[in-house]
């Protein structure tokens, strides 16, 4: 069963087309993950999904329900989670949670019970008492989060979760996220990470407005044309300017790597470790590798953009 689907989904400021055409279907229960960077459209996307911004054109369909006609019903049945979730320093955790719940009329024993449940569930327990203020950037994600599931959602929008958050807490809030998985909530996640949209069920790359690819992150991976050479040689940055002006393939640079995107793996290697040693550069490794999803997206990019 689908719990959110669009079709040719488009909302535009001015000339300036945010989402553009986006067609997808998330199953119930599974989680999806939206990545792409800065500008890509991911942000306004959820916004349409949960009737905070209406559409110029398409349609979109989240638990059922047609987002545009039963605007109300649908929120009702969804938690979202803003980028700048709206948490009052000056409450403390419990407060802020009684806060959302009088929202959605949760009140009496289940309110307690569910208040409890979600304290040990987001390992906050220990500081009910303390001001969301004071609390630090993974904490105040997590509080977020539980103010988001106080009225049981069945289908949880979560935009950016992790931004400038710690690796740890990072760590501890997708787990929060595969404990919700099991409990049959549907999560739609955007995230500018890549490495943690290999924890969704599926992806969905947009750029622009635009989805380049939706399917399982292996599934991706598997559509990249050509093969991946990663190479380790001596001046990394010199060596990533020979290779581009040599024409070998498209170059990415990975830290101390070097991701070489070539159509054929042979003459690939032969036109890489050629380029390398008229530049008088001196090659440590040179193999093929296999892409990440960062590569997949690189490769993906209209020319002018990559």
């Amino acid at each position: 069963m689908e719990a959110i689907r669009t079709e040719a989904l488009t909302r535009r400021f001015g000339d300036l087309a945010a989402v553009d055409g986006l067609t997808l279907s998330v199953a119930e229960g599974e989680i999806f993950g939206l990545v792409g960077p800065d500008g890509a459209g991911k942000t306004t996307t959820l916004r349409l999904l949960t009737g905070i911004l209406s559409a110029t054109s398409g349609r979109a369909w989240v638990a059922g329900r047609d987002v545009a006609r039963d605007g109300e019903a649908v929120k009702e049945t969804i938690g979202y989670m803003s980028q700048r979730f709206g948490l009052y320093s000056d409450l403390t955790v419990m407060e802020n949670i009684a806060f959302y719940a009088d929202i959605y009329g949760v009140t009496g024993q289940e309110f307690r019970e569910r208040t409890e449940r979600l304290l040990s569930f987001a390992h906050l327990s220990p500081f009910k008492r303390r001001l969301a203020g004071n609390l630090s950037g993974g904490m105040k994600q997590k509080l977020g989060l539980a103010c988001a599931l106080i009225h049981t959602p069945r289908v949880l929008f979560l935009d950016e979760p992790t931004n400038g958050v710690d690796p740890v807490s990072r760590r501890d809030f997708w787990r929060i996220l595969y404990q919700l998985l099991r409990e049959r909530v549907t999560i739609f996640v955007s995230t500018a990470y890549l490495d943690e949209a290999e924890r969704c069920s599926r992806v969905g790359l947009m750029h622009r407005g635009k989805l380049l690819a939706c399917d399982t992150p292996d599934s991706v991976r598997m559509q990249m044309k050509g093969t991946l050479l990663e190479i380790r040689c001596d001046d990394t940055r010199r060596a990533a300017a020979v290779l581009r002006s040599s024409g070998a393939g498209a170059v990415t640079l990975f830290g101390d790597r070097i991701h070489l995107l070539v159509a054929d793996a042979g003459e690939g290697r032969k036109r890489a470790a050629a380029a390398l040693e008229a530049g008088g550069l001196r090659c440590r490794d040179l193999r093929a590798a296999e892409p990440s999803l960062e590569d997949v997206f690189l490769a993906a990019l209209p020319k002018e953009d990559s």
